[in-house]
This record gives structure tokens, C-alpha cells and sequence, in this order.
């Protein structure tokens, strides 16, 4: 794995396309984590949220970075430290590794967060009002950094089965990052301002959830699936979304009734 920092790779075309390739793939692994962050953060006050997210994607940047320079580190993380006798992978028993503990662990917190902010979202606004507190910025960023460092693995595991210099990973996620960031905002405003659209995030996000714990018991799943599924359901949620604006409910009065 290179590791130096040496500016004449990128006289290399061929550089310049993993590069874009891999930007590419950061930029999509980065959408779950957009829409974490915009769930969470519209917790706060609106005069804080834009901190909130801007915070949220430097942490993830930095957390990134920070595992391609110890990268010999991070790939240790991949060796099982304990096996689990009654499942079986490939006929041996399973090893479960660090990385394994952290997908799990950051699966099941997505699943658990996402089912709560559902549930509260379908309370009656009334008992919201007396039952739910406001979160506070610290909290919020607790959260944001939890999830992006499981989803800051997942990403740079992936990375690594793709190119193998270090300064290309890094460049690949700062370019993406400053993209995310400029989006972040946009994306997060229109997933609050559609109730039904933050259920459907929500939605992916268990989905996202479940995979990763699946990911950690070594049950893979071709992503390609997972994020066509995604894009498919956004795009029938926008069609509705369209349709009901272009044709509201008619409202009925009493006689009609």
C-alpha cells in the first residue's frame, strides 16, 4: 500500500480515472450518512442546524483521513478475535473480527434510531409537545460522529479493494466531502419539508442498518441492489409527491359527509 506523498502519480491517466471512480463510489456510500445527519439534526433549532451538518461531514472527512494514514492499523482490525462455533462460514466456524463488532454495533444503533424517530413521528403532535425534548448540540454530534466512523469503515474497506494509493483514497474523500458539502444543506432541507419523504429515509436507513449487521456476521449483499432499490422508491416517492401537489385532497363539508 503507498503511502508516500508523490504528486507525479497523477501524470497518469489512468490515475485520474480511479480517482473519479472512486469519488464517485464515495459520494453514493456518503448519501446514508447525509440522511442520517439531516434526521438528527433537524432536532435543533434551525439557527443550528447548518452547524450541526457542516460539523457532522468535517468529523466524517477527518475520521476518513485519519484511518488511510493508519491504514496498516485499520486492515488489522479485519483479523477475526473470537469465533462463534454454532454458525458456520463456509464450513469453518465464524470469526468475528473488530471491523465485524463495529458493523454490528453501528447497524443495530441505525435500526434502533430510525424505528424511534418513526414512532415519534407518528405520535399525535400533542403528545410530542409534552413527551419529546429538545436535543441538545452536543447530543446531536455524538450521534453524527457514532455513525460516521461505522460508516467511515464500511467506506474506506471499500476503498482499499480499489485502488491502492493512499493519496488518491484521501484526495477521493476530501473532493467528496467538499461535494456532500455543498449539498448537505439542499438535501436536508428537502427531506424536512416532506413528512413522507422522512419516513422513506428513515426507511433506508433500518434497511442500511440491517445490512451492516448482516455485513458483520459475513452475510454480503451486492450494494448495486440495495441502492437501485433506493433510488426507485425516491423516484416513485417523488412521482406522489408531484401528483398530490398537482391534484390536493378535496376536502369534504358536512353535508357531503
Amino acid at each position: 500500500m503507498t503511502l508516500l506523498v508523490d504528486l507525479s502519480v497523477f501524470s497518469d491517466p489512468g490515475v485520474w480515472t480511479a480517482l473519479l471512480t472512486l469519488t464517485v463510489l464515495e459520494i453514493i456510500l456518503g448519501v446514508d450518512n447525509i440522511i442520517f445527519i439531516s434526521i438528527v439534526s433537524n432536532k435543533l433549532p434551525a439557527a443550528q442546524q447548518p452547524r450541526a451538518r457542516t460539523l457532522g461531514l468535517l468529523f466524517a472527512m477527518v475520521f476518513r483521513i485519519v484511518l488511510l494514514l493508519g491504514i496498516t492499523w485499520l486492515i488489522g482490525l479485519t483479523k477475526p478475535v473470537f469465533t462463534l462455533g454454532f454458525i458456520k462460514d463456509e464450513g469453518q466456524p465464524l470469526g468475528i473480527s473488530w471491523k465485524d463488532l463495529i458493523l454490528i454495533a453501528g447497524g443495530i444503533f441505525l435500526v434502533f434510531k430510525s424505528t424511534l424517530e418513526i414512532h415519534h413521528k407518528l405520535e399525535k403532535k400533542e403528545a410530542q409537545k409534552t413527551t419529546v425534548a429538545p436535543s441538545s448540540f452536543n447530543a446531536v454530534i455524538v450521534q453524527i460522529v457514532a455513525v460516521d466512523a461505522v460508516f467511515s469503515f464500511d467506506s474506506i474497506l471499500t476503498a482499499i479493494g480499489l485502488v491502492d494509493n493512499v493519496l488518491i483514497m484521501i484526495a477521493a474523500v476530501v473532493i467528496s466531502m467538499t461535494v456532500m458539502l455543498f449539498f448537505a444543506g439542499p438535501i436536508s432541507n428537502f427531506i424536512n419539508k416532506h413528512p413522507t419523504l422522512q419516513i422513506l429515509a428513515l426507511a433506508f436507513l433500518i434497511m442500511i442498518g440491517v445490512m451492516l449487521v448482516a455485513e458483520g456476521f459475513h452475510q454480503h449483499f451486492n450494494k448495486t441492489y440495495i441502492y437501485t432499490a433506493i433510488a426507485f422508491s425516491l423516484i416513485v416517492e417523488l412521482i406522489n409527491m408531484r401528483l398530490r401537489k398537482n391534484h390536493p385532497p378535496v376536502e369534504l363539508n358536512n353535508d357531503q359527509v
